[in-house]
């Protein structure tokens, strides 16, 4: 059971975090002067500490709509898994402090004018005038990075009542996952790369196809044509595969839709990435969930699909991740995808190193030309 503090102990609160606000205000300037001496971040990859009064863990609409976005499960997999694993806890001990201070990721979350440790602390990482545009219903999120610890993302949520922030929460999903979706692909990109990648492979392939990204240390070459080329990575009980394939002569877009998109798809696996025996072959699964977003990045225009393939006349499957880019200036359109079959291995994370990877991805064919020279 939660003690309840008194006044002079709040007071204390206050005043300590005050002093560490102003505490990594000077190691900023440290940092810049010295370099930084601050420690690395704990905590495992997609996971948050979510720092919330006792009375709202599990009984209040913020804590809901926290478990509704960031703790969403993801439906694309065989086995569901949530988008970020969250641990819950209240603010009262210097155990608490420190925990929160060291961890990667940390959600902050408060009604502004609670009379609570969070809110109490809340409220002093935030100027006067924030504080009121809070009040004001006007702002309610607030990221900040590496604030105690290098590699580190401090996110508060706050707003005038525990249902407005939820909805507020709610509202701005996309916008408020946005910010730690990248860090953690920023992190997953060094994870990636940690040990080794295969540089030469890399160059090899774009040199004979004008398209190439950072390959891990551990992928294979498999088929490989004029437009057609496999990556495997082969473990018995975790079998993943990318492949790209790719359309020169392109001159838009503008008829492209999701459902040519999964033909085509359907088509190259039934050729490709085919099973043991005769008559079995990757196809996608569309009785269960998928999702399709288009985005643009590095001045490419991108379908993305996420979903899960079965096997053909055999019962193996698991997720897949698409990516259909337009290169305009080059007029190339490729696909990428990756797939993994797992059963004995959560998923997540291996689908997170994918797209670490495939943001690296970079078309040039004028290299075609260059090698052969």
């Amino acid at each position: 059971m939660f003690t309840q503090i008194n006044n002079n102990m709040l007071s204390k609160k206050l005043h300590l975090a005050l002093l560490v606000v102003l505490l990594s205000i000077s190691s900023i300037s440290l940092v810049g002067c010295q370099g930084d001496f601050r420690p690395e971040a704990r905590g495992s990859h997609s996971e948050i500490l979510v720092i919330m009064d006792s009375t709202m863990i599990g009984n209040s609409e913020t804590y809901t709509a926290l478990q509704h976005t960031f703790g969403a499960p993801i439906m694309t997999m065989p086995r569901p898994e949530p988008r970020f694993d969250l641990v819950f806890r209240d603010l009262r001990t210097n155990v608490d402090m420190d925990l929160m201070q060291g961890f990667k990721n940390v959600i902050i979350a408060a009604p502004i004018d609670d009379d609570t440790n969070v809110a109490t602390y809340l409220r002093s990482m935030l100027a006067e005038n924030v504080r009121e545009s809070v009040r004001q219903g006007n702002s309610f999120y607030f990221p900040q990075e590496n604030v105690w610890a290098r590699d580190q993302l401090v996110m508060i949520l706050t707003s005038d009542s525990d249902e407005s922030l939820s909805q507020k929460i709610r509202t701005n999903e996309r916008r408020v996952m946005q910010e730690i979706r990248d860090l953690e692909l920023d992190r997953w990109h060094r994870y990636v790369y940690r040990r080794a990648e295969q540089v030469d492979l890399s160059r090899d392939i774009l040199e004979r196809h004008g398209w190439t990204f950072r390959i891990q240390h551990d992928y294979r070459v498999g088929v490989d044509t004029t437009d057609f080329l496999t990556l495997r990575r082969f473990l018995h009980d975790n079998d993943r595969w990318i492949w790209v394939n790719w359309i020169d002569n392109v001159d838009n877009i503008d008829e492209l839709d999701y459902e040519w998109i999964n033909a085509r798809r359907d088509s190259l696996n039934r050729t490709f990435i085919q099973g043991g025996s005769e008559g079995k072959f990757v196809t996608t699964d569309f009785e269960r969930p998928m999702e399709q977003r288009f985005f643009t990045r590095n001045d490419k225009d991108i379908f993305e699909i996420r979903g899960l393939w079965r096997m053909e006349n055999d019962l193996m499957g698991g997720p897949f991740i698409n990516y259909t880019m337009f290169d305009e200036e080059n007029n190339r359109l490729y696909m990428m995808e990756y797939a993994q079959f797992s059963p004995r291995w959560d998923q997540r994370r291996f689908l997170y190193q994918f797209e670490a990877m495939a943001r690296t991805f970079i078309s040039d064919p004028a290299s075609i030309v260059a090698s052969n020279e």
